[in-house]
């Protein structure tokens, strides 16, 4: 939106500036020629070549500056507005000693082209006529006015790095804070039910006694748990460093659902290969956090997990067959509010909501491209 606005803005002014001289043109006094319409044409040219002045702020004042000359000296005695403005774009681009040896130039080059037009006119004249068609008081104020700019555009430039640095440095001492609010508060109790319940499967194990499968879940899962807040905390003391979980360690996820009690299943379709490492780890995020609350709060005994990989987008579903009715409202908590904004964040849409056979649903698709 913000190109296009400044693409019409271009054209306005350089159509202003060619029906402003094109105007002048047609009021003004001169004796009729063959080369008329080539005059007409060199003034509609001078003004529509400003819309090319942000692509082009060097080449646009030479084929202004010409097709100046080139109408003064058919006879057309009109203002030189159109390469003032190109030596306000020209000089804003940063291109100051090109604009001053062109508007040298054009100062010399200018009276002998209406010499061509009036070869009658002693030369100083002609010099004098050139002073009014190319004032020097109006090139040095367009170049002025765009080196003025062009010094507020960089010192506003500095001011939005110098904020951009500030607010990453915060972010920076706020994620070590975090890391070390994390390490002090959950290391400690998430090693200790390492620890315990290993050493409680290892006594059942010496005593030929058998383990429970509530007690290897826990093991597993502290494990776990000790390998995901280990990763984190490197993520937010790094954050080049990311964990390394996504669509391939999907299996596993489903593999400790069935632990607990609950007949998962997976289904994957499509290639998923190539996948980006957000939307890879999203992927991840959105499966373990549906299937821990279908353990936790679901009371289901099936759960499906299907990931259809696309050419455009990735989608993932989770279906159970709990406790959820789709005539009561259910109570979203924090893991449902990081999906939808894990989701979101990648360009994608979230929908989380009872199913109408029963039991709840998430379903997530992420487009590729945004990714």
């Amino acid at each position: 939106m913000g190109r296009a606005r400044i693409r019409v803005g271009d054209w306005l002014v350089a159509v202003g500036v060619a029906v402003i001289v094109l105007a002048t043109g047609l009021s003004g006094q001169h004796s009729p020629t063959d080369l008329d319409p080539l005059g007409y044409s060199l003034l509609v040219i001078s003004g529509l070549a400003l819309a090319a002045t942000r692509r082009a702020p060097r080449i646009v004042p030479a084929v202004t500056g010409l097709c100046i000359l080139g109408y003064q000296a058919i006879g057309f005695e009109v203002p030189a507005v159109g390469y003032l403005v190109a030596v306000y774009a020209m000089v804003r681009a940063g291109h100051r000693l090109i604009a001053v040896a062109g508007s040298v130039l054009m100062v010399v080059a200018l009276p002998y082209a209406m010499l061509l037009a009036h070869p009658e006119w002693p030369v100083g004249e002609a010099y004098t006529q050139a002073r009014g068609a190319l004032q020097l008081a109006w090139l040095i104020a367009a170049g002025a006015a765009g080196e003025a700019l062009r010094q507020a555009e960089r010192r506003a430039d500095e001011a939005e790095r110098t904020r951009e640095e500030t607010a990453r440095r915060r972010a920076d001492q706020e994620r070590l804070h975090i890391a070390r609010e994390l390490h002090d508060s959950l290391t400690h109790q998430i090693s200790v039910i390492k620890v315990q319940s290993e050493a409680a499967v290892h006594v059942a194990r010496k005593k030929g006694a058998e383990v429970p499968e509530a007690l290897l879940a826990i093991r597993d899962a502290g494990r776990e748990a000790a390998r995901e807040l280990r990763a984190t905390l490197e993520a937010l003391r790094d954050d080049t460093v990311a964990p390394r979980y996504g669509l391939e360690h999907v299996p596993e996820l489903v593999e400790r659902a069935r632990t607990t009690g609950v007949d998962a299943t997976l289904t994957i379709e499509g290639r998923c290969r190539d996948v980006p490492a957000a939307l890879d780890r999203t992927v991840f995020r959105i499966v373990q956090e549906s299937l821990t609350n279908v353990s936790r709060h679901a009371a289901a005994t099936t759960a499906s997990v299907h990931i259809d990989c696309r050419p455009d987008a990735l989608v993932v579903r989770v279906d159970d067959d709990g406790t959820a009715r789709p005539d009561v409202v259910p109570v979203h908590g924090v893991g449902l509010l990081g999906m939808h904004e894990r989701v979101t964040a990648l360009g994608g849409r979230l929908q989380a909501a009872p199913r109408s056979t029963g039991g709840f649903s998430v379903r997530a698709e992420l487009p590729l491209e945004s990714a």
